[in-house]
């Protein structure tokens, strides 16, 4: 990490991942979600002298970051894990030993205001992680309509007061003020919510709803864990470190689904598809990772291992 820069960034359950992930230390593996490059870092040193790591980030700042790393054996892509196959395909790699996912926002993301991301600090209401495309936060709130608003911290937040939220948020747009900044979106949403949960700011739903939309987290996630099974090689690992039970519902039902042989209910006496993923074990964060870094309090690690490819 650039030592210029304020906002540093602890990686979660760097030992456990990095050590699923890597098998076999010639081979070439996926980091996609490179951030400051905690788990990039470790893998390249478990890695040898012929080992390769293609490292994606949708954040210029962690491309940056990466730009910092002098090793040969690293590749950094400006893109989405979703689209990996084919920023992959582009370098010519169509298989790779192991993919490992550390979803979410980083906290260089979290603790820079100028991002928008938080509700400590009062800044423009941005949330995007690739700042040079889409939609911010604030534009989304300016355009959609009531439903789409409420569905959205209601889905991605699982916030009950999500309808009170939006018709205040409407209510405010129509009066020609639009909610534009993370101040003003918290102090709405504090005076919408009619009760708090203890130890949890009011905002803290309806904040992660607007960032996973904004971002489409789980469709990228859905579309990165298809793209994984595709490109992992026999033997390979795919590790996934999710933060909210979203996220790790996806994960868990992808690999649970991919673990057992599956029978086409439209033609039932055709061979079952053989499964081709075998879950390995699902690790949390111990009291002493905690202690020392509280936002790992909600991760959870998922490993599993791709099997062999029938002829």
């Amino acid at each position: 990490m650039n030592a210029a820069s304020p906002w540093r960034h602890t990686t979660v359950l760097l030992t456990e991942a990095v050590q699923a992930l890597v098998t076999q230390p010639g081979g070439i593996y996926v980091d996609g979600t490179f951030g400051r490059g905690g788990h990039a870092r470790a893998i390249l040193e478990r890695l040898a002298p012929t080992g390769r790591l293609v490292a994606f980030d949708k954040d210029p700042e962690a491309v940056a970051a990466a730009a910092e790393i002098s090793d040969a054996r690293l590749t950094m892509r400006h893109a989405s894990f979703a689209d990996m196959a084919g920023e992959l395909a582009a370098l010519g790699l169509t298989q790779v030993h192991g993919i490992l996912l550390d979803l979410g926002v980083s906290s260089p993301q979290i603790d820079d205001p100028q991002r928008g991301f938080s509700f400590r600090f009062d800044a423009p209401l941005d949330m995007r992680m690739d700042t040079t495309r889409g939609e911010t936060a604030a534009e989304f709130l300016e355009r959609a309509e009531q439903r789409e608003i409420a569905e959205v911290i209601r889905d991605y937040g699982e916030e009950r007061f999500a309808v009170p939220i939006a018709k205040a948020l409407v209510a405010r747009r129509e009066s020609g003020a639009p909610v534009r900044s993370t101040g003003e979106l918290s102090a709405l949403v504090a005076r919408a919510v009619k009760t708090r949960e203890p130890g949890q700011d009011p905002a803290t739903r309806t904040f992660q709803a607007l960032r996973i939309h904004v971002n489409a987290e789980l469709e990228a996630l859905q579309q990165g864990l298809k793209a994984a099974l595709g490109l992992l090689a026999p033997q390979g690992r795919l590790v996934v470190i999710s933060f909210h039970s979203l996220e790790d519902r996806i994960v868990k039902t992808f690999i649970a689904r991919e673990s057992r042989d599956e029978v086409d209910r439209r033609a039932p006496f055709a061979p079952a598809r053989p499964m081709r993923l075998v879950a390995l074990g699902r690790v949390k964060p111990d009291y002493r990772e905690v202690l020392a870094n509280p936002r790992a309090r909600s991760a959870v690690l998922r490993v599993a291992e791709r099997t062999e490819v029938p002829a």
